[in-house]
């Protein structure tokens, strides 16, 4: 692929990734991109890098538009290997004494753990500047959005906003921006959000209320990974806000694996007396769907109940680590139930009810645990308890 000008001297030079299928325990089955930015002015400045198996890309690019030895800054966003694995390459070609700007944390990681002193690396303060020409950047630190060192690099003269792991997607193809592409892209968005940025959403607000407050205009917003946002700005910021809110939907999910059919069973009848309230109820067997896309659907639900066998007096693998997964990830204003099947010991209820405990989610029901196969008996308790589900449901909805 060649560079693409996506304004008057400014170039996407980034690299598209699209066999990777696994990013840090995330499902990535629609690859990812690696997105890098060459600003040509005065000084000629090139804003984050890429992974290092592509930097070769990244330097074929550059080299379309302007000699790499010519660029006078780099600017690091966020220190993360998929945005600065490409950097030590990326310097010894257009020479190692260039400046490397970066956040003070950016400059920790850089200059002490990451690549270590050998480069000429600057760091800058939130609501810093730096003049590269006919441009000014100013630079707005965002801590833990989703790391440490992350900061945004703010191009007012052509109104485009260089912002790190924000606003971005897994989501990798030729084309460049929202406007461009037919698939719906929000769905991308939102499971990017859900599994990356969900645990960091009151930063997430407070940092959207600062820039609100600065009074900057958008233009354009370049993520490092996925599709540039163009048209729908308004849209993408609008939807972080309600992520980062958290308001739960008249929306309930079933989550729970199964050895012998039981648990399985259990599942749907409870499944079956939360429709009974009106209620969307949707099954997710564990086994058939990825953990990040159970996040995905956790994120804007308003109950989640989590089903497992007991397997050697502990929960089934499969169930731990979604629970695991889904802790990390800090979702909140849920409620929340367990359920399960045993042989002979029955643990997986009290286990489950203790990772809803430690997550601080709303236990609204001690649960069912029910031996071996379910009777009628049993079955019947288990729509009980999603008629009560859904009657709490539909209550806090009101």
């Amino acid at each position: 692929m060649k560079p693409v000008e996506i304004a008057p001297d400014i170039y996407w030079v980034g690299a598209v990734d699209w066999n990777i299928r696994d990013f840090h325990g995330y499902l990535t089955k629609e690859g990812t991109t690696y997105n890098a930015f060459l600003v040509m002015d005065d000084k000629i400045t090139l804003v984050d890098t890429v992974k290092r198996e592509f930097v070769g890309d990244l330097i074929a690019k550059i080299s379309h538009i302007v000699d790499p030895k010519r660029i006078d800054y780099v600017i690091s966003n966020h220190t993360e290997m998929d945005h600065s694995g490409g950097l030590p390459d990326v310097m010894k070609k257009i020479g190692e004494d260039k400046p490397i700007y970066c956040s003070k944390k950016g400059f920790e990681n850089l200059s002490h753990h990451f690549y270590h002193n050998r480069f000429n690396y600057q760091a800058v303060d939130d609501g810093g500047e730096l003049s590269i020409g006919k441009r000014t950047l100013t630079f707005l630190e965002t801590r833990m959005l989703h790391w440490p060192d992350s900061m945004f690099t703010y191009d007012r003269n052509d109104k485009i906003l260089f912002c790190s792991d924000a606003f971005g997607q897994h989501y990798a193809s030729l084309e460049r921006f929202d406007d461009e592409i037919e698939e719906d892209i929000m769905p991308h968005a939102k499971k990017y959000f859900a599994n990356i940025l969900l645990v960091y959403a009151p930063l997430i607000l407070k940092l959207l209320e600062k820039v609100q407050k600065l009074g900057l205009e958008f233009n354009i917003i370049c993520p490092d990974h996925g599709i540039m946002w163009r048209r729908d700005i308004n849209e993408i910021i609008e939807a972080y806000v309600e992520w980062s809110e958290q308001k739960p939907k008249k929306k309930a999910l079933v989550i729970y694996d199964t050895m012998w059919h039981s648990t399985e069973m259990m599942a749907e009848a409870i499944i079956a007396g939360i429709s009974e309230q009106g209620v969307a109820a949707k099954p997710i067997n564990i086994r058939k769907s990825h953990r990040s896309d159970i996040m995905t659907e956790l994120m804007d639900a308003g109950a989640v109940i989590v089903g497992s066998p007991t397997l050697n007096n502990g929960l089934f693998p499969t169930v731990i680590d979604v629970l695991t997964y889904i802790k990390g990830l800090k979702p909140k204003n849920k409620i929340c139930a367990a359920f399960g099947s045993y042989g002979w010991s029955g643990e997986a209820v009290k286990l489950i009810n203790r990772e809803f405990e430690e997550m601080k989610l709303d236990i609204i029901d001690p649960g069912i645990n029910i031996q071996f196969v379910p009777d009628e008996g049993g079955l019947e308790a288990c729509r009980v308890l999603g008629r009560k589900i859904g009657e709490a449901l539909s209550n806090r909805s009101k």
